[in-house]
């Protein structure tokens, strides 16, 4: 029989190693396009005096572009240290609120969401209960906005295939000749599949947007160290690894590298079930 605790353990240690790195988050890791509010406005009613549930908030990352965009927010966030610096950053917003809690067993308000949005983190949340509780926490016919992140080929090509070789020498998860997807080649069915599974949402609407961000050595390396792999791996080796890193950018790439971002939103609006 297979036991899937061993999964679920790891995805939560993952999913908590933020949190003692939350300034670092804030300071390195890039916010969202301007296109995807605009079309969150579109597809899922987010602007000005919507009720918004944000699952997994983070350090606001996209909670400061909708609260300036009028929506009435309460974030749900699981770090303190993350929860704490986007109170900081919100809190000339009389509308917006943070909660530290585990959205899997936070109570629901009486009161309905027009739209609950989750920001490059529902796939921090229990599979077996997200579909549930987003619905849940939905008035009917609101929209469960899914904001997901991916790393694609382009930018520094080159650096890309280039610096697997430090992974595979120091990460041992690492699979040999790794290679970043072309964007084309993402596959996001089994998000289509898992609301259609649910039985509580509509068919699933998808926006892309590919984008490439800039960094000096010292920048790339700060965002490696917010990512949960990275975090997670034991400190020498995670040194070693970032020093492999930041030598290959400063002797072979000026100093500089671009990555490219694939970032994906998936909108579905409630159709059945009670609340």
């Amino acid at each position: 029989m297979r036991d899937d605790k061993p999964d679920e353990v790891r995805r939560v240690g993952l999913s908590r190693s933020f949190d003692d790195g939350a300034e670092l988050y804030e300071r390195a890791r890039p916010g969202y396009p301007a296109e995807l509010f605009d079309d969150l406005e579109e597809l899922a009613g987010v602007g000005d005096g919507c009720r918004v549930l944000e699952v997994g908030a983070g350090t606001g990352k996209a909670t400061l572009p909708l609260a300036e965009r009028g929506c009435r927010i309460v974030g749900v966030e699981v770090g303190e240290g993350m929860a704490a610096v986007a109170r900081r950053k919100l809190v000339r917003f009389e509308d917006v609120q943070i909660v530290t809690a585990d959205f899997e067993t936070w109570p629901l308000p009486r009161e309905p969401f027009d739209a609950v949005v989750a920001a490059t983190a529902f796939h921090w949340i229990d599979p077996a209960v997200r579909m549930v509780r987003a619905a849940d926490a939905l008035r009917p016919g609101g929209a469960l906005a899914v904001v997901a992140t991916q790393h694609v080929a382009g930018g520094s090509e080159d650096f890309f295939a280039e610096v697997q070789g430090c992974y595979e020498r120091f990460d041992p998860a690492t699979p040999p000749g790794l290679r970043l997807p072309a964007a084309d080649d993402v596959d996001t069915s089994d998000h289509a599949e898992e609301v259609a599974r649910s039985g509580r949402f509509g068919p699933v609407v998808f926006r892309r947007y590919e984008w490439d961000l800039t960094y000096t050595t010292a920048g790339y390396l700060d965002v490696l160290r917010t990512y949960s792999g990275h975090r997670t791996l034991a400190e020498g080796a995670r040194e070693a690894l970032l020093a492999c890193i930041g030598a290959l950018i400063d002797g072979r790439y000026g100093g500089r590298v671009t990555k490219r971002y694939l970032t994906e939103l998936r909108v579905a609006r409630t159709v059945s079930g009670p609340r």
